[in-house]
């Protein structure tokens, strides 16, 4: 992957991170809990299924879930099955994007705020950052309980903003999904992908995101111009 041109915003009023994917290394470890939920209801969970979950709200998610599997699908039960399959392969660490740390130590050296946009509950949220070793890193928080609209509405990253006293436009968004890249582009934040498990797309290149290969690149990128 090479890694496109993009210009931060100048000044730089705060940087808004996407959590699962983009901070925390989650992912896969959803994905593996994601599948073995729905074998263990008897269902084979599909990749093109899986990979429209990621980064989508719980309730547009389970709406895909029951159009695929039927309205008879076992939601509650298949959302109770990921979640103790996901606490146990986390358990014991909650693993982080290679520069995750780098990035959050960099710009609070330079008292540049950053919050956090999920679509992930806040006390699962918390929970996640917490464990992960972040938290304290993390300026605000905004989580999908916290707004009326999910990704990909921009309701998320305007009150991530807000939080943290950022104008949108003097907003860096870092996100690894399409409705995250939407919802931050809406929102008129420069946005920058990150891909994890979905690559960019010619939608996400229209919309004028810039992708890099990883964190570590777009710390480079900020070190070398702030």
């Amino acid at each position: 992957m090479t890694k496109e041109p993009w210009m931060f915003p100048v000044p730089l009023d705060a940087v808004i991170f996407d959590m699962d994917g983009l901070l925390l290394d989650t992912e896969r470890l959803y994905r593996t809990a994601i599948f073995g939920a729905c074998e263990d209801l008897g269902h084979n969970m599909q990749d093109s299924l899986h990979l429209s979950l990621v980064g989508t709200p719980k309730e547009i998610g389970d709406a895909k879930l029951r159009a695929h599997f039927g309205d008879d699908f076992a939601i509650d039960a298949y959302h109770e099955k990921c979640r103790i399959r996901f606490h146990t392969l986390c358990a014991t660490n909650m693993p982080l994007r290679h520069g995750a740390s780098d990035i959050l130590d960099w710009l609070k050296e330079l008292n540049i705020p950053r919050a956090v946009a999920t679509s992930t509950p806040r006390v699962l949220a918390l929970d996640h950052l917490d464990r992960a070793g972040i938290i304290d890193r993390i300026d605000a928080v905004v989580t999908r309980t916290d707004v009326e609209f999910g990704k990909p509405h921009p309701e998320t990253f305007l009150k991530a903003a807000a939080a943290v006293g950022g104008r949108p436009s003097h907003c860096l968004a870092l996100e690894d999904s399409y409705n995250g890249i939407r919802a931050a582009t809406a929102a008129g934040m420069v946005t920058v992908m990150v891909p994890d498990m979905l690559p960019p797309t010619e939608e996400i290149r229209r919309l004028g995101v810039s992708v890099a290969p990883s964190l570590h690149c777009v710390l480079s990128d900020l070190q070398s111009s702030i």
